[in-house]
This record gives structure tokens, sequence and C-alpha cells, in this order.
């Protein structure tokens, strides 16, 4: 048990007794704690018993509860809840604009308990006769349950790279002797995945009969294809085959259709079996080889035929740390730690982008913070040269698109990240509006997360990628790739288009913790995909480019 899974734990039972209508002084206790041990610098489980009664926040009751779940795993008190809840309101937690307050007006009141019968009461407009439903936030329930629906059983990367590393091993011991080739969307790096495919050599049936006694569901099953699923609710899919026909199926099964029915245009896979590897399909195609994770537009082709394809980035290049919050706003850790981690992992410098003084709810600076976070910067660059810790704000895109400080303030940063953060619920026009101003602005350098999405949670606020990508380009602005696995906002598939215009991206993990800089391999993944090179990433500069960049900046101020 993680500090992540307790502080769920209670995060659940807190809302679970809100919803039943019990003791609400015990909630919110509950609540309170799982926020103090989410935000704990250090594990849980690495301390004695008795000093996690000494924990800020965590009194006697809240103690045995924590020492309890990392004995058993479990926590009594929520099991009891989650025994006399029924399964479809547990499930309608999951559904964003639904407190626990308004779930047991439907538990209790509308007599509602599962997620199809609240998307029926919804479209019969049901909601609005109840305290607390208008018409508005009706509509926003049932549009965040049909995007729950669209979602279930899809998973982003990072959330399924464990579970398919281990699989894969565990297959690859059980079956020894014999090949498995994880493929599909998994092997082509996209950031979200519907279900996890392989190649093998292993016959179909003995592949079914080692899943059904592990009490895996057949869901689908024709000759030498099988598809299945667990209590995970892991989509797997096997292609079972010969050994002298594994590679071409390998090849086959990693390209997305567009991709795959251009191939056919040019070449007949199908003529030939027998390819040693996957080289060798393209050497008998005359064309360049091309990585499966760069198998899905059409027009990698005709590049790919001209010659050599470009060197894309690779987590290597990652040179710097740009945009991550420390406990100057909501970060987990203090800035000198964050600085020590960056200088150990052997990066040249750290971009720190605490949140601006509008976003109250995650600690923004006020103007005085600001002048404190400064000086202590100062002091640690003096002593951790030549390492570099460039002064930065994520600065809030105003309502009217305005940055979130005074001309003079954002004078004393080295670069400004300018992201939205409110009002995410907004037209294109609104959008468009707020974002082509904050680029304008001459004190921005980088544009955070453009759309706002968060990955199989909350779709992006509509805009313009094309006139985004021209403004950018007319102003100097840097487009951030936010690598956080959740966001991956500049969406992959913008990319080439930006790299087109002279537009440099800007891998960032937007850490709020020293764990958060190795998300900067999923946002390298993605651009992959998009062909992005080194010198088109900014957090690949050398330190020596970087301060050129920022001088580069400060100069059209």
């Amino acid at each position: 048990m993680d500090n992540y899974s307790i502080a769920d734990h209670f995060s659940l039972l807190s809302k679970l007794m809100d919803i039943h209508g019990d003791n609400s002084f015990k909630a919110k206790s509950y609540a309170a704690a799982a926020f103090t041990i989410e935000k704990l610098p250090v594990e849980l489980s690495t301390l004695p018993h008795e000093k996690i009664f000494s924990i800020k926040g965590i009194g006697d009751a809240i103690g045995k509860k924590i020492i309890e779940q990392l004995e058993t795993g479990q926590l009594s008190a929520l099991t009891e809840y989650l025994e006399k809840t029924p399964q479809g309101i547990i499930e309608m937690m999951n559904i964003k604009g639904i407190g626990p307050k308004k779930i047991a007006t439907i538990w209790k009141e509308l007599e509602i308990e599962t997620l199809g019968e609240l998307l029926y009461a919804c479209n019969e407009n049901r909601l609005t006769l109840y305290r607390g439903f208008g018409e508005k936030t009706q509509l926003n329930i049932r549009n965040a349950i049909e995007f729950y629906f669209s979602t279930l059983g899809s998973y982003l990367y990072q959330q399924i790279e464990s579970y398919a590393t281990v699989l894969d091993q565990k297959l690859k011991e059980v079956f020894r002797g014999q090949q498995f080739f994880l493929t599909g969307e998994y092997r082509r790096q996209l950031e979200i995945i519907n279900r996890l495919e392989w190649v093998t050599t292993v016959p179909a049936g003995a592949i079914k009969d080692f899943f059904t006694e592990q009490e895996y569901e057949i869901t689908a099953s024709d000759g030498n294809f099988i598809s299945l699923k667990g209590r995970e609710n892991v989509s797997l899919s096997f292609y079972s085959c010969t050994p002298e026909a594994i590679h071409r199926q390998l090849f086959l099964t990693s390209c997305s259709e567009e991709f795959l029915q251009a191939w056919k245009k040019l070449h007949d896979i199908e003529a030939v079996a027998d390819y040693p590897d996957e080289e060798k399909i393209f050497e008998a195609a005359g064309i360049t080889f091309i990585p499966a994770y760069r198998r899905e537009k059409a027009a990698i082709l005709e590049q790919a035929r001209n010659g050599v394809l470009p060197e894309v980035i690779t987590p290597q290049d990652i040179t710097g740390i740009i945009h991550c919050h420390s406990k100057w706003s909501d970060g987990a850790s203090a800035l000198d730690d964050m600085a020590q981690a960056a200088i150990d992992q052997g990066y040249q410098y750290l971009v720190i982008s605490d949140h601006s003084k509008s976003a109250f709810y995650a600690g923004g600076l006020n103007e005085e913070k600001v002048m404190a976070q400064h000086k202590q910067i100062e002091e640690l660059n003096s002593r951790l040269a030549p390492f570099r810790i460039f002064k930065s704000i994520e600065s809030d895109i105003l309502n009217d698109g305005s940055l979130d400080y005074s001309n003079e303030v954002l004078a004393s940063f080295d670069l400004v990240i300018a992201s939205v953060h409110s009002n995410l619920k907004m037209s294109e026009e609104k959008a468009m509006m707020r974002l082509i101003k904050a680029i304008e602005n001459p004190y921005t350098s980088i544009l955070g997360h453009m759309t706002g999405r968060l990955l199989l949670s909350r779709n992006g606020y509509p805009v313009d990628h094309r006139k985004i990508i021209d403004a950018c380009a007319a102003n100097q602005v840097v487009i951030e790739l936010n690598a956080h696995p959740r966001r991956l906002d500049i969406d992959w598939r913008w990319i080439d288009l930006a790299t087109e215009k002279g537009v440099l991206i800007s891998i960032d993990p937007d850490a709020h913790a020293i764990d958060g800089f190795n998300d900067c391999r999923y946002g390298v993944f993605v651009a992959q995909k998009a062909g992005l090179r080194r010198e088109q990433n900014l957090s690949s500069f050398s330190l020596a480019e970087f301060e050129s960049f920022v001088q580069l900046q400060q100069r059209k101020r």
C-alpha cells in the first residue's frame, strides 16, 4: 500500500459517508486525512508505526486505520460501506459534476441506482425537478455519462504499461521456447490503449486453455485469433501463426488502417510469408524502415520512399526539466530538493513554474512570494552552478486573455508559461480569443497545455489548432507538449504542422513532485509518432542553448 492508495481509501470512505448521510464530522476528518497523506514527502510504509501518529494531522483513530491498511491492504470501515452501497452508486462517483450530495439525492429521492437509469432520466428531463439540478447541470451530467460510457475499458498508455510488461514476461516464462511480440496500439505508442495484442507462435487453443484456467472470459474466437478479458477489464487479443509468418503478422497488426491501405497500394505483403524480420519487409518493398510508432499517416510512406527518415527524439535527449511545481504552490517537493534531484538525474537545468496568484486553489504565488522565490533561486544558483534554475511562472490566462500579473512582475521572470485553468467550458470563439491574446502578449514564452484536455476524463475546450500554430509562429511562442500522461497536450497529430511552421515544441512534465520528472518519457513517446527531432524540442536544448533562448524571449518584450 503506497500513500496514494491509502489516501484514495480515506477519500472514498469520506464520500460514501456523505452519500449515506452519516457522521459529517468523521467524513470531513477522513477527507482531511486523505489530503494530508497524499502530500506527504515520505512513504508511510517506510516509517515505524509509532512515528505515523506523530505526523501533523494524523490522530489516534486515523493512525490506527493507516496501520490496518499497511498490514492488511484493507480498510474495514470502507469495506462495510462498499457492501451496503449499490455498485451503480459507486460508479456514479466517476462522473464529473456529481458530488456526494447530488448522488444521495439521485439515489434516495429519484430511486436511481445505475448510470444507465440516470442517463435515461437526464434524457427525460427529470433531474430538473429536484433541488440543485438545473438544466445546465443536467446537460453536463448527461454529457459526462456519455463520455464515461465511451471510454470504458480504455486505458492511458501509462496506466497499462506495467500490466502489459508483466503479462508479456509471464507468457514468455509459461510458454518457454515460443515467440511473443506485443503489437497493435501498444506497440504504436498510442496515448489511449483499448486492447493489448500479441502475435505468437503458441496455438490459439493453448492460449485459450491458459487463460480460461485463470477465469478469463473469451470474447471472440476465430481460427488462429482469440480475444478475451479478465477481472481487470483489459481486453487481450492473440494472433497465432507459424514462426515463418510471425513477422508478417507483426507488421500487419502494428499499422494504422490508413497506413496499411496506403502500403497495400505499393507492395503485396501477402505474396511472401517467410520474412526473417520486419526490416526485410520494408527492404522487399524498396522503402526505408519505418518504426511501428510512426505507422499512422499515409504521408510517411512517401517520405520513406525518398530516403532515410530523420532521427527522432528519444527520452535520453531531454536535457532540462521545464514546467514543474514546488512547495511554493501546489507541489509536493521543496525547490532545493527538486534541483538536487534534477542534478542527480543528469539534467543541466530546471525551469520552476509554480502557479500564479489567481490559482488560489493551488497556492498560487502573490507578488511578495514571487520576490521571495526569486531570492531563493538566486541563492541556489550560486551554490549549484553550473546547474541553473530558471525563474518562471505558470501564469493563468484570465477570462479576458490577459496574463495574471502586471508587466513589471512578468518582466522579473526568465520566461512565462501561459495556461488556461479557469472557465474551461467555453465556445471556440471564447477559447480562441483568450489563447490568441495570451500568445500575442510579449511576455508569453510557452503556451501551456493548449486544449486543457484530460484524457479519458475531460474533453478539451474547442480550438482552431491551425490558427493557434500560426499565432505562435508569428509571436515566437513555443507550444508545450505537456507530458503528463493524462494530458499529452498538444495532441501529437498537430505537431508536424507546428514544426513545418518553425514553431518549437517543449516536452514538459508539469511535475508536481520529483517522480513527475519521469513523465517526460510519455511525452517523448507521442512526440516520436509525430517525427519530432531533438533540435525541434526546447527541453532538449543544452544549458547554453537554453540561455540563448531566454535572451531572445526577453528581447521581444
